[in-house]
């Protein structure tokens, strides 16, 4: 018969080997967030542009990667059009401020299509935006790839 005390040290340090890697696993993963902006608001601009400054921060702190995707779509978009945007000039800064680390601005392009459209002109994104065909899917498919979403 075995040793009841031996099986619970040992069970003890299965526990503990378990614990260890988990915490080695999840400290290489990579940190990802995904903020949506939504709204022709720049109160709600300058708060996700605020959340992205303060998780680069917080990794930088930590010397650890962090990635970024600011995404926006329906009237969010004004927040990356270069003739309507409240935020440009901190967008600029952030871009500055993050390297070499990796921040995205993605506008919606079925948003984008709309405008033109309801507005009669092309409509273009501030420099540092890249253009995704559609934003809702963008984020979709940026969650089901792992990244954390926020929606300030």
């Amino acid at each position: 018969m075995r040793d009841p005390a031996m099986l619970r040290r040992l069970a003890a340090a299965a526990v503990l080997s378990l614990a260890f890697t988990a915490s080695a696993l999840a400290a290489d993963k990579p940190h990802r967030i995904a903020i949506q902006v939504d709204q022709n608001d720049p109160q709600i601009m300058n708060l996700a542009l605020n959340n992205a400054t303060n998780v680069i921060e917080y990794y930088r702190a930590r010397n650890e990667d962090v990635e970024v995707d600011i995404v926006t779509y329906g009237p969010g978009v004004h927040m990356l059009r270069s003739d309507t945007s409240p935020v440009q000039d901190r967008i600029r800064r952030l871009k500055d401020f993050v390297f070499p680390g990796k921040i995205q601005f993605s506008a919606c392009n079925n948003t984008r299509q709309g405008m033109e459209k309801a507005e009669g002109h092309a409509i273009s994104v501030v420099p540092d935006a890249t253009i995704v065909p559609s934003g809702v899917v963008h984020l979709m498919e940026l969650q089901e790839q792992g990244w954390s979403y926020v929606r300030p």
